[in-house]
């Protein structure tokens, strides 16, 4: 019983982890010490026009999904917390709840590898995988 909790509190440190650096990230990335990436940036956040109703600039869209972002990771967070507390008692629920989720993070790791760089995609696949662990160890409960 203790390798499934285990394995989530690994997963949840993970994403701790990983939203420590998104965190960084995100206050520093209006202001990067390259100047072709801070001339983009200037055309990023001077630029508005209307999105179904609303005058934002791209920027402020790449804001947005970065704060977004903070809450998936809160939330998943959270979740792993319950289901590693809970696993015992409803197991059928923590699996269906887990399994998904753990997919979830391996496609984050898919999509940060080809849009991001390698830590943050190692970090989400290698939580995915965490969780999918955690999730076939229930089944032999």
């Amino acid at each position: 019983m203790k390798r499934p909790k285990m394995l989530l509190y690994l997963s949840s440190l993970l994403i701790a982890i990983h939203f420590a650096g998104h965190f960084m990230g995100h206050q520093s990335w209006k202001t990067p010490k390259d100047v072709n990436m801070q001339n983009v940036i200037t055309v990023m956040t001077e630029n508005k026009t209307n999105y179904m109703g609303a005058h934002k600039s791209l920027a402020d869209f790449y804001h947005g999904y970065g704060l977004m972002l903070f809450v998936v990771y809160i939330l998943s967070i959270w979740i792993l917390m319950v289901s590693a507390n809970s696993h015992r008692r409803d197991i059928k629920i923590v699996k269906s709840i887990l399994f998904p989720l753990g997919i979830a993070y391996i496609a984050f790791g898919v999509i940060e590898f080809r849009q991001f760089f390698p830590l943050a995609a190692g970090l989400s696949a290698l939580t995915g995988l965490l969780i999918l662990l955690s999730v076939f160890s229930l089944r032999k409960l």
